[in-house]
C-alpha cells in the first residue's frame, strides 16, 4: 500500500463523539443523541465519525457503535473509525462492523484516556495476528504511536497501514518554549512513518489553536481524529459551527504547508 506525501493531499476530520455518549450517560433519556451528533457533524463537512468503546461502557456504549454503523452506510464517502485495545472488547467490533479503519490502542480497561503508544518489539508478537485479520476483513489498521522516529519502521513490520501520532504532548507544549522543539519531534516521526511506507493520522488534544500549525509542519497527515475540544467548541458553536472551524483551520495547515 502506498500513501501520497503530495503537498495537496488533504488532511482528512473525523469526529470523536465520545464526549457526546458520556453527557448522554448522566441521565436515562438518550440526549444528547450520539447518531444525531454524528449525522450532524457529517452533513457540515466531516470525512469521518471515530468512537472509543472502552469495556465500562462509561461513554459509547456497544448499541451506539452498532447505530453509528448503520448511520454511516447512508454516508459511503465517510469512513468510520472504531479504536480501542484489541486485547479487550475492540475487535469483536471489527469483526461485526467491519469499520473502514481500527485504531488499535494500548489503554488499560479502567484508565481515564489514552495516554502513550505502542512499544516495539515488546508489542510486536501479539499484534500482528489481530492486524492480520483486520487485514483479511478488509479493514484498515493504524497504530497509536508516540512520536517516535525508531518505532515507525517496526509498526510497518508489524502489518499496520498507518500509526496515530500521539499528540498530547505537543497541545500542552503548545504556547511553551517547548512547542518548536515538540513539532519537529512529530515532523520527524511522520516522515519516519512516511519512509516505512506507513499513512499518518493523529490525534488527541488537537484543538482550534493548535491544529492549522500541527497541518502545516507534519507531512503526509492523512487524517485527525477530535473529539474533545471539538465537542466542547460545539456546546458554543453548534455541531456544524465547530466542524466547519475544524475544516477552516485544516485549510490554513494546507495553505501554509504549500506556501
Amino acid at each position: 500500500m502506498t500513501h501520497s506525501t503530495s503537498p495537496s493531499t488533504r488532511t482528512a476530520l473525523s469526529v470523536n463523539v465520545n464526549k457526546v455518549a458520556l453527557v448522554r450517560n448522566t441521565r436515562h433519556l438518550g440526549i444528547p443523541s450520539v447518531t444525531r451528533a454524528a449525522q450532524l457533524c457529517l452533513e457540515a463537512g466531516a470525512q469521518g465519525i471515530t468512537v472509543h468503546p472502552r469495556p465500562d461502557e462509561r461513554h459509547i456504549r456497544a448499541s451506539d457503535v452498532r447505530e453509528l454503523h448503520e448511520l454511516l452506510r447512508q454516508w459511503p464517502e465517510a469512513e468510520y473509525n472504531i479504536e480501542g485495545n484489541p486485547f479487550h472488547n475492540l475487535m469483536e467490533f471489527v469483526r461485526a462492523q467491519r469499520p473502514q479503519q481500527a485504531t488499535f490502542v494500548p489503554d488499560s480497561e479502567g484508565q481515564f484516556t489514552s495516554d502513550h503508544g505502542w512499544s516495539f518489539p515488546q508489542d510486536a508478537e501479539r499484534l500482528a495476528p489481530l492486524i492480520a485479520e483486520c487485514r483479511a476483513l478488509g479493514v484498515r489498521v493504524s497504530l497509536f504511536m508516540d512520536p517516535e522516529p525508531e518505532q515507525m519502521a517496526a509498526a510497518k513490520a508489524v502489518g499496520a497501514d498507518r500509526v496515530e501520532l500521539y499528540t498530547e504532548p505537543y497541545a500542552a507544549a503548545w504556547g511553551t518554549p517547548q512547542q518548536t522543539a515538540q513539532l519537529e519531534r512529530y515532523r520527524a516521526a511522520a516522515q519516519a512513518a512516511l519512509d516505512a511506507g506507513l499513512g499518518v493520522n493523529a490525534g488527541h488534544d488537537l484543538s482550534l489553536d493548535n491544529l492549522a500549525a500541527f497541518v502545516a509542519e507534519v507531512p503526509g497527515l492523512l487524517e485527525v481524529s477530535i473529539g474533545h475540544a471539538l465537542i466542547g467548541d460545539a456546546l458554543e458553536r453548534g455541531y456544524a459551527g465547530a466542524v466547519r472551524a475544524y475544516q477552516e483551520c485544516i485549510d490554513a495547515g494546507m495553505r501554509a504547508r504549500k506556501a
